[in-house]
Parts: C-alpha cells; sequence; structure tokens
C-alpha cells in the first residue's frame, strides 16, 4: 500500500525532574496527514484482505466527527477502492457541508447512507447487511471503529524494538483494537495501561477476547462524563500541552488519555525511574468539528 507513510518517533516531554519518570510520546499521528495513527493500522491488513479478495468497494459505519469514516475515505482515494460510510444521525444528510468529517470524506469520493440512531443500533445484524448488499452491491465490510482481528494484527506493529526498556506502554481505548495489539505485542515485564474515552465496564470483555497476554489494565478515571464529553479543564490541559511541547492532542482519546498520565504522575502513581511511553493515536482531525461545538456552547475553543 503506497500511502508514502513515515516513520514514527519517540518524542520527549520534559516533566519536572521531581516526579522521577521519564515520559516520551510515539508520534503515530505522524505516520500520514490522513490515514493516522491507529487508524493506518488498524486498516493496513484489513485493505490487503480487501485487495486479495478482489473487492472494489469498502462500507463501514461511523458518526458525525468519525476519525475511522474519515481514514477509510481517504485510504480508498489513494488505494482506489470506492467507500460507502453508514452514518449514525439521519439528520445529519442535509448537514454535510456544515460537518468538516463528512465534508473531507465526501471530497474523498465517499457515499453515504445516513440512519437512525435506532437502526445504527441494528449495524451488526445479519439482516440489516443482507440489506445494504442488496442496495450497495457486493463490497468488504470494515466495522465500526475498524476493530477485529486483521486490524488487532496492524497494532500489533506499533511497539519495536527500540521501546523495549520502556515500563509502561499507555494507549487511550475506544473500541479495545489499538490496546489489544498493543498487549500481545508488549515484552515482559511492561504494563500495558489503556485510557478508555467512554463510560461502561465492557471494554474489559471486548479487549479479553484480542489479548492474549494479561499484564494490563484500565484506568477508568478520565473519561470525563462520557464519548465525546470534555470540560474547560480538559480544553485548557490540551492547549497548555501543545504550546509547552509542540505535540497537538485530540479531545475525544489522546487528550484524555495524556491528562490521566499527568495526574497519575502527580499522584505517585509510577514508581519512581519508571519509563513511560504514551501512544498518541492521531485523531487530530476531529479538532475542527469539536471547535464548531465548542462555539455554539461559548466555550473555549481548542488551539
Amino acid at each position: 500500500m503506497d500511502f508514502n507513510l513515515e516513520h514514527s518517533i519517540n518524542q520527549p516531554v520534559t516533566i519536572p525532574k521531581n516526579l522521577g519518570v521519564e515520559l516520551y510520546v510515539k508520534r503515530e499521528d505522524k505516520i500520514h496527514a490522513f490515514v493516522s495513527g491507529n487508524k493506518y493500522r488498524k486498516l493496513k491488513y484489513n485493505l490487503l484482505e480487501a485487495d486479495k479478495q478482489g473487492f472494489k468497494t469498502l462500507l463501514t459505519f461511523g458518526g458525525a466527527y468519525s476519525n475511522h469514516i474519515a481514514a477509510v475515505a481517504s485510504a480508498g482515494n489513494i488505494l482506489g477502492f470506492k467507500t460507502i460510510g453508514i452514518i449514525r444521525g439521519h439528520e445529519l444528510e442535509s448537514a454535510v457541508h456544515n460537518n468538516p468529517t463528512l465534508r473531507f470524506a465526501k471530497a474523498c469520493g465517499m457515499r453515504f447512507k445516513f440512519v437512525t440512531r435506532e437502526v445504527y443500533r441494528t449495524k451488526t445484524a445479519p439482516t440489516f447487511i443482507e440489506s445494504l448488499k442488496m442496495e450497495f452491491g457486493d463490497f468488504y465490510l470494515v466495522p465500526e471503529g475498524g476493530t477485529n482481528t486483521l486490524a488487532i494484527k496492524g497494532c500489533e506493529e506499533i511497539l519495536h524494538d527500540e521501546d523495549a526498556h520502556f515500563d509502561y506502554i499507555c494507549c487511550a481505548v475506544g473500541t479495545g483494537g489499538t490496546v489489544s495489539g498493543l498487549i500481545n505485542c508488549s515484552k515482559p515485564g511492561q504494563q500495558v495501561l489503556g485510557f478508555p474515552a467512554l463510560k461502561g465496564d465492557f471494554l474489559q470483555k471486548d479487549i479479553s477476547k484480542f489479548a492474549t497476554k494479561h499484564h494490563w489494565a484500565l484506568i477508568t478515571d478520565y473519561h470525563f462524563g462520557g464519548y465525546g464529553k470534555i470540560n474547560t479543564e480538559l480544553i485548557a490541559f490540551i492547549n497548555q500541552f501543545k504550546q509547552r511541547f509542540a505535540i497537538p492532542l485530540d479531545p475525544i482519546y489522546t487528550g484524555k488519555m495524556m491528562f490521566g498520565i499527568f495526574d497519575l504522575m502527580e499522584k505517585g502513581y509510577f514508581p519512581k525511574g519508571s519509563k513511560i511511553l504514551a501512544i498518541h493515536t492521531g485523531g487530530l482531525q476531529g479538532i475542527d468539528g469539536m471547535n464548531m461545538v465548542l462555539k455554539s456552547k461559548n466555550l473555549p475553543l481548542i488551539e
């Protein structure tokens, strides 16, 4: 797959010496301008499989500001696949021009089918999938968020031999695919910490379906109220982090993870001398959409 990829680097983050730990950020967001971070990792082997099986069309699912929708649309455009997005929220059909994510996906050639939230909940039902095939013809199905066994295989390539000296590997968690891959490729003695971006205890079970090792834990205190929920404290942290370290964070995933890491460091969660690697999973395209929401609520914007 010709994405003109850049190799991600581990960027050091200067933190107060009294905390007694070291922090680095693996800049997976730098891999590609539009198919970045874990979205590239999850799509890599799925796209190879789609091509191997002779599929010409990719179909997937997502919401109004979905990083996954944007990445599938861009990857399809680059590699010559037609793309179809089943979008949660029937009301969005008349607002594509006002939505930066959907506008980008449409510019990449993605066709949309907007469905109600009630219908969207049936997205994995065989009858619904069959109705989509009747409407659109044959397609390669990429699940919402991209997580399946091939996605896990891609995410197992995030860590390299030079990362073996880190004691903690930290990652934001959405569907659980990325952190599962990290768990599987982590070294003995490393602890993998997942920071869920949404409420609910179902992730433990979902991750256990794919994870082959047991040295991992979920840190569930930093979801800020649920998926897509943020407040002025998180906005301020994201903006200050970018100003101090020249690393942009997205408000849905990496911002919450990094807020959690800093809070845990200050509380002494990590033993002195610990080396921490935080995975930047991309998602920066969602900032424009979040800023539209923040502006409508007269809240500070993400810089």
